[in-house]
C-alpha cells in the first residue's frame, strides 16, 4: 500500500531526508500558543515532583534552577498532552514517517536570561527506538535566534551513527553529553519565529547557545516520537500514545535516558 502525504510538499519532504530537519509553519494558532503560554505559566509557579522543582529562592546563581525544564508535561496536564498529539505536527510526522507517529514524550523548556544552552547531542542516544528512529518536533513559543540561546543544528548528520558523547563544558551546558560534528560539518542556528516547528532526525546533531539577553525568555515546547513499525524503546518513554491518545507499550530498550544528565554540581557564574 503506497503510503499518501497528508501535508508536506515533495519539497519539504526532500528537505527533511538531505537536510535532516524541516522547519514548518502555520501549525499553531496564536490561540493556541497563547493557551500554551498560559498552562506553562501556571506550571511554573508550582512544584511537580518528579517532572518540574523550581527553587523559589530569591539569591540563585543559576537561572535554571528557578526555571528548570518541565519534563513530561503530558503525563500530568491534559492541555500538554492535547498539544503533543496536535493533529497538524501529527500529520507532518505521518509524512516524514510515511506510517503512524507514536508520542514518546513533552517538554517544556523556559530558557531564561542568563541560562546556559545545552551541548550537541543526539536524540536517539536517549531514546533508542528501534528499528526506525524518533524525530523531534520543537515549537517556539518564542522568536528564538543567536542572542536568546536558539537551536543549533549541524546539517547533513542525520544518517552519523549514534556516539558515545564527550564530556561538555558546564559553563555553558547544563548537560553533560557532547558530541563533536564531524570535521566537514558546520553548527548552523535555527532562527525561529514564534508558533514555528522544527522536525529533525534522531541522529542529527543539535543543541543550543546560552541566552545572552537580559530580558527575553526562550520558551520552547518539545515532544519527541516514534514510528509505529518500531518494537523497542528506552523506559523512560513509555507508555506511547497514538494520535487519538490511547497507549501503546513497546518493549523496553536498555540503556538510554531522559534526554540528556543534567550536571548536579552547583552553577557559578
Amino acid at each position: 500500500m503506497t503510503y499518501k502525504q497528508r501535508i508536506l510538499t515533495d519539497e519539504q519532504k526532500k528537505k527533511f531526508e538531505t537536510e535532516g530537519y524541516l522547519i514548518v509553519k502555520g501549525l499553531f494558532t496564536e490561540k493556541q500558543l497563547t493557551d500554551i503560554d498560559k498552562t506553562f505559566d501556571d506550571i511554573s509557579n508550582q512544584v511537580i515532583p518528579g517532572h518540574f522543582e523550581p527553587d523559589f529562592q530569591k539569591k540563585i546563581t543559576d537561572p535554571l534552577k528557578r526555571y528548570p525544564r518541565v519534563m513530561h508535561p503530558h503525563r500530568f496536564n491534559e492541555t500538554a498532552k492535547a498539544y503533543m498529539l496536535h493533529p497538524p505536527v501529527m500529520d507532518v510526522l505521518a509524512d516524514l514517517y510515511k506510517e503512524e507517529p507514536l508520542a514518546a514524550q513533552s517538554m517544556f523548556y523556559y530558557k531564561p536570561p542568563g541560562a546556559r544552552g545545552q551541548a550537541l547531542h543526539q536524540d536517539n542516544f536517549y531514546l533508542k527506538v528501534e528499528p526506525g528512529n524518533c524525530i523531534a518536533a520543537w515549537t517556539a513559543i518564542d522568536p528564538t535566534d543567536q542572542e536568546n540561546g536558539g537551536l543549533l543544528v549541524v546539517p547533513k548528520t542525520s544518517d552519523y551513527d549514534i556516539v558515545c558523547p564527550e564530556l561538555s563544558d558546564s559553563k555553558e551546558s547544563f548537560t553533560t553529553h557532547y558530541v563533536k560534528p564531524p570535521k566537514e560539518h558546520k553548527a548552523i542556528p535555527a532562527v525561529m519565529d514564534r508558533g514555528d516547528v522544527l522536525f529533525f532526525n534522531g541522529n542529527l546533531i543539535h543543541g543550543s547557545y546560552s541566552n545572552k539577553t537580559k530580558d527575553r525568555f526562550r520558551r520552547a515546547f518539545i515532544c519527541h516520537y516514534a514510528n509505529s513499525s518500531a518494537t523497542r524503546i528506552s523506559s523512560h518513554y513509555r507508555p506511547l500514545f497514538r494520535a487519538d491518545g490511547t497507549t501503546v507499550d513497546l518493549e523496553a530498550n536498555p540503556d538510554g535516558g531522559p534526554c540528556g544528565i543534567e550536571y548536579d554540581v552547583p552553577y557559578i557564574h
